[in-house]
């Protein structure tokens, strides 16, 4: 069974997804602690409510962001996890950090990447006139956003849509999706060879 840690920085509705994947069993892991740079987020309640530990490593608290990331590798290390996984965690990493975790760390982002990478994805949607968005799943690399791409779900936007809207949409098909890649994970299906995300032995190939 894989050892799952999640870091966060909010209220953990994708926590909460995984959590209850785990509980009934579509995902053959445990997560073995829930990490948050900032404290009193509802997400480490949450994670307090499953009986997992909740921890807080505040990044205000540190004098730069070398040693707040060596606090958190040192608290993540702890739980020796199989899987690290970022659940809308609103930290830029270092590449020393990613190097640690390579092909063990996964990141959601609410876009069909390598469209909108960063912040404020839905209204660059709305600003463009996309008529379609999505959510991309993928392994984090030193590149912003820029790993390689495991899955992807997509939504129609229509003419009344609004940043809200689309944000609703969107974190209804992040809970699946990322549900399913973190299965994927777990079972073995999934991995990072030759910097490139492999799905039952063959490279992903994106649609």
């Amino acid at each position: 069974m894989s050892n799952i840690v999640v870091l966060i920085s909010g209220n953990g509705s994708n926590l909460q997804a995984i959590i209850d994947s785990v509980q009934n069993g579509a995902i053959d892991g445990r997560v073995s602690a829930v990490i948050s740079n900032k404290p009193d987020v509802y997400g480490l309640e949450r994670a307090t409510r499953a009986n997992i530990p909740a921890i807080a490593v505040d990044h205000t608290q540190f004098a730069s962001r070398s040693d707040f990331e060596q606090a958190l590798i040192k608290t993540i290390d702890q739980y020796q996890p199989d899987l690290v996984v970022l659940a809308g965690f609103m930290r830029i990493l270092s590449s020393e950090f990613v190097q640690h975790y390579l092909g063990t760390m996964l990141n959601i982002h609410p876009s069909l990447l390598p469209k909108y990478p960063g912040l404020d994805t839905h209204k660059r949607v709305l600003e463009n006139g996309d008529k379609e968005h999505g959510t991309s799943v993928h392994f984090v690399t030193a590149e912003l956003d820029g790993g390689p791409i495991i899955a992807q779900r997509s939504i129609h936007v229509t003419a009344d849509d609004t940043e809200q809207t689309l944000q609703q949409k969107i974190q209804q098909q992040e809970h699946k999706l990322y549900s399913q890649v973190v299965s994927w994970f777990c079972s073995g299906r999934l991995q990072f060879k030759d910097g490139q995300a492999w799905l039952d032995q063959q490279p992903v190939k994106l649609s």
